[in-house]
Parts: C-alpha cells; sequence; structure tokens
C-alpha cells in the first residue's frame, strides 16, 4: 500500500452538517455601505453569544434561526455581513440572550420541548438546523469569534476597527489588514481495510464517549502527512492509504475539519497517548451499525453527535 490512495473504500454519503449552505455571501455588497444602508431597514439580523448559542423556535421538528427586525438607519460598526439572497441581507452581532437558554454543552443534538424562542448552541442543534440556517449560524460563529480575539493589530499592537461589513479589520497604527483565520485540522476514520473501525477517547469525555482521531496541521505539513503523525502520535500505529473525504467547518472557536480515512494494521499493539487518548480500541462494523441504528447511543459505545464530521464520516463507511 502506498502513502497516497485515490480510493479507500467508501466516500462521504452527503455533506457534514455545517458544510451545508443556502445563502449566497455576496463579496461585491461588502464594499458597497450605501447599498448596505439601503437595504439595513429590510434585513434580518441575527444576535449570536459568546458561546456560539443563537435564539431559534421551531417548525415541526426542526429548529429554525429566531431573526430579529433591525434598528436605525445603517448597520452597526460591530455588525458582520453573512449573506444576501433574494434581495435581502442577513447580518449577525454580538449579543447575551434575552430568553431561556438550552445551557447543555457537548455532541448530541437536541429540540426543546417548547414552542418559545430558546438559545441554543451550534454543536448541539447544528444537525436539526436547514441547510440555509446551518450556513448562516456558522459562519455567524466563526467570524464574530474571530473578531472576540483579534481586537488589536499582530504587527504592532494597535487597536483595530472593522472593515468590509465585519470581514476585514484595519489597524489604527500601521494601517495593516487583517481577515477572517482558520485553522486546519485533520480527522481520520482509521479502518483496517475490512470490517474494523478505530476508535478512541479523550479523558475529559463522558464515559463510553468514542470517536475517530483528529489533530491540528502543523506548519510546514501538508495534510496527509499531518494524518499519518497524528495518528501514530495518539495510537502508535502507522497508517497508508490516506484517502480525501470531506471538510466542514467547526468555528469553536476557528476550526477547519478536513476528514480523511486511512487503512492501519489492526495486529499492530495500539499505545495510546499519554493524557491525550485514554483508551483506543477496534470495533466491528456491525456494533457500529447497531449503535447507529439506535440513534448514537449502545451498550459500551457512544458516538459523536449528528452536527460532526465524524459522525458522518461514520454513518458513511458503516453504509458500506
Amino acid at each position: 500500500m502506498s502513502l497516497c490512495s485515490t480510493s479507500a473504500g467508501f466516500e462521504l454519503d452527503e455533506l457534514p452538517a455545517l458544510s451545508r449552505t443556502a445563502v449566497p455571501r455576496n463579496d461585491f455588497l461588502r464594499d458597497n455601505a450605501a447599498e448596505l444602508a439601503r437595504m439595513w431597514p429590510a434585513a434580518r439580523l441575527l444576535p449570536v453569544d459568546r458561546r456560539g448559542r443563537a435564539p431559534m423556535g421551531r417548525s415541526g421538528d426542526m429548529p429554525v434561526l429566531d431573526f430579529r427586525a433591525t434598528e436605525g438607519t445603517t448597520p452597526p460598526a460591530d455588525a458582520v455581513l453573512l449573506g444576501e439572497q433574494d434581495g435581502v441581507c442577513y447580518w449577525a452581532v454580538r449579543a447575551e440572550p434575552d430568553g431561556p437558554v438550552q445551557e447543555g454543552m457537548g455532541w448530541d443534538a437536541t429540540l426543546p420541548d417548547t414552542d418559545e424562542p430558546v438559545w441554543q448552541d451550534l454543536r448541539l442543534a447544528g444537525g436539526l438546523l436547514s441547510a440555509e440556517d446551518a450556513g448562516l449560524l456558522t459562519t455567524a460563529v466563526a467570524v464574530l469569534s474571530w473578531h472576540d480575539n483579534a481586537g488589536f493589530c499582530a504587527k504592532c499592537g494597535s487597536r483595530v476597527e472593522p472593515r468590509r461589513a465585519g470581514w476585514a479589520t484595519h489597524c489604527t497604527g500601521c494601517g495593516r489588514e487583517e481577515y477572517p483565520r482558520t485553522d486546519p485540522a485533520v480527522i481520520c476514520l482509521v479502518h483496517d481495510g475490512g470490517d474494523q473501525v478505530l476508535l478512541a477517547r479523550q479523558p475529559i469525555w463522558p464515559p463510553d464517549r468514542y470517536s475517530v482521531l483528529a489533530g491540528f496541521v502543523e506548519g510546514g505539513e501538508s495534510l496527509e502527512a499531518c494524518v499519518v503523525r497524528e495518528i501514530c502520535e495518539e495510537v502508535g500505529i502507522t497508517v497508508e492509504s490516506v484517502h480525501y473525504l470531506g471538510s466542514q467547518p467547526w468555528p469553536f472557536p476557528r476550526s477547519l475539519m478536513v476528514g480523511f480515512s486511512a487503512v492501519g494494521d489492526p495486529t499492530t499493539p495500539l499505545v495510546p497517548a499519554d493524557g491525550e487518548i485514554e483508551q483506543a480500541r477496534w470495533v466491528h462494523r456491525d456494533e457500529v451499525r447497531a449503535v447507529l441504528a439506535a440513534g448514537g447511543t449502545g451498550p459500551g459505545l457512544i458516538l459523536p453527535g449528528v452536527t460532526s464530521i465524524a459522525r458522518r464520516m461514520l454513518e458513511s463507511w458503516a453504509k458500506t
């Protein structure tokens, strides 16, 4: 087998939940202040708090974003233009919750048992949102989080000001421009070329929670080399036939998860990285299928939530 492969036996059967989008971003509007001001009174405004929660109502069994009416004659300086569709602009602003809040954190998508708007976390509700709402909220969380942590120039230390409807900053000291940053990370489903998949758990996760392996790309490193390095560092085996599957933004705070599959030898002893991996084990496809059929939770095995690309990868592999 080679390091890279054109096929490792399966592909993603559909887009990951947060990769879906339906509203065009419309880069040309970002520099047109007069047109943005003209469209502001009819725009839809989404408040988002610092934990990535936004108000959501419900439509049947689906949560829907609860947009607010705009105020004033022009967009505020800290607002971010998410996109424009059919003559309507979508904006996001940082805000504190003004209603009930769903406090749960984690991977499990949930729908509150109420018809009143509830502030919900993107990680919990993202997999249940429509493509339009998932794309808008994911963009809002990503760009607003960038502004939270980019208030000063990385070159001279002066305060920066937002530009281009929230899609750039301008340094008040040296004039340097900065744009929203994304940190690439790989996430890899390792299988044995047959019916076993390698799953692992971190020490801080709830009991029985397992997922595929992941790690950040280092400077000067290719995605494929990162897959091989991370798997070896985390569980002590060398993988081959690295194959690209797809990607998903994961703005917590600013990652882009790039999904791969790879093949490993299940006879090689697993050596979990001390302090990072509590346990790793090979799991048969039939067990994964049974847990997925039960909603993601089974005896001794809880799989990643439906919002994650890890869940999409496992579901796609289990179907082959």
